[in-house]
């Protein structure tokens, strides 16, 4: 168990209104800070002021990208509790990225005690609005200052927290999706499965092409065949045909959502059968011609579910649904927020209480 100092801002921020919170963009007072090193381990864990790091142009983190994040809410019930939803998830996939990322790993118990103890510090910056959370983001980077492409010996590990506004403010909105086949995403072997920043740096330049062409996001084929679907933007993606669900499996080169798990689960206690495997774009298309693409959605954290209205491949076109939102998607958006928010109950256990309010 952590021994966290916990040093409060004399400065406190003044807080934004629930509807202008956006994502990503306004932080609370304080963040949780630890240190690694080789002979003391992780420790000197704290929660301080918000404040900028102080860091060497040399630090091995801005030349060989040796660091990896998580990202998970809080969330604000009706009797103002504030609740997490599966951060020991998060925990065990922080410490698989770190493996692969060659970073020592955090206990995950020692993951969940610091998140708890960051947003407990800054509960008043969970909002009250419906659908609203505070976003988190915890992040370890390495801090040995050198070149030479090698692991790092010293690492912080750090989380922050961002009030966050309703994702879909105005409804669950359907978007078109282009599918890239030049571009990939990860292949065999790589860091595909893992939250490291460079994944996702490495996604941009596909994301701002369909973005030029009118489309929300990139559905990723695998990186060897350039057929089979893997991911959308930067969520898992799950494809109702014919009653059943596909998704693509976790077996290297697929991000293992904690969202994409709990729906998966969700699906089976509801009698679904879900196929996680290979599934090949030109099926999908086929499927979608012949009127068996019943429904697809994107899975995450920052979404929950994302439907998709439309997809591309090489000017081929499907409309899925009739653009509209479907039955099943629906549901699966409505059970998970609801037992997020605490307008259901929890059976599943998933639900990690913080504080009061």
């Amino acid at each position: 168990m952590l021994d966290i100092k916990i040093v409060k801002t004399t400065a406190p921020k003044a807080k934004p209104a629930d509807d202008q919170l956006g994502f990503g963009k306004i932080f609370s007072d304080h963040m949780f800070l630890m240190d690694y090193s080789p002979d003391k381990g992780w420790h000197d864990a704290r929660i301080v002021p918000y404040a900028p790091f102080a860091l060497d142009p040399a630090c091995v983190v801005f030349h060989y990208a040796q660091e990896l994040f998580e990202g998970l809410k809080a969330y604000r019930t009706a009797d103002n509790q504030i609740q997490l939803f599966r951060p020991d998830c998060n925990g065990k996939r922080m410490q698989d990225s770190s493996d692969r990322m060659c970073i020592p790993t955090i206990p995950v118990e020692d993951f969940v005690q610091a998140v708890k103890a960051l947003v407990e510090v800054d509960k008043d910056w969970v909002p009250h609005a419906k659908d609203t959370s505070l976003y988190i983001r915890p992040f370890v980077y390495a801090t040995d200052v050198g070149m030479g492409v090698h692991a790092s010996k010293n690492y912080t590990f750090c989380i922050i927290c961002s009030p966050s506004g309703a994702y879909y403010a105005e409804g669950l909105d359907p978007i078109r999706i282009y599918v890239e086949d030049e571009y990939i995403r990860a292949a065999p072997g790589l860091t595909g499965f893992t939250k490291c920043g460079g994944n996702y740096a490495a996604s941009i330049k596909a994301g701002a092409l369909a973005e030029e062409k009118g489309f929300s996001q990139v559905l990723w084929l695998d990186g060897v065949e350039k057929k089979y679907v893997e991911e959308v933007g930067a969520m898992n993606i799950m494809f109702k045909i014919s009653g059943k669900i596909y998704t693509a499996a976790c077996v290297g080169t697929v991000l293992p959502g904690v969202t994409r798990r709990s729906i998966i689960e969700l699906l089976k206690d509801w009698g679904y059968e879900v196929i996680e495997g290979k599934l090949a774009i030109a099926d999908v298309m086929k499927a979608g011609h012949e009127g068996t693409l019943e429904e697809v959605f994107g899975t995450g954290t920052a979404a929950v579910v994302s439907p998709v209205k439309e997809l591309d491949w090489k000017g081929d076109k499907v409309e899925i649904s009739d653009g509209k939102i479907g039955e099943l998607t629906q549901k699966l958006y409505d059970t998970l927020t609801g037992i997020q928010w605490g307008r259901l109950p929890d059976e599943k256990g998933w639900v990690v209480p913080v504080c009061k309010g």
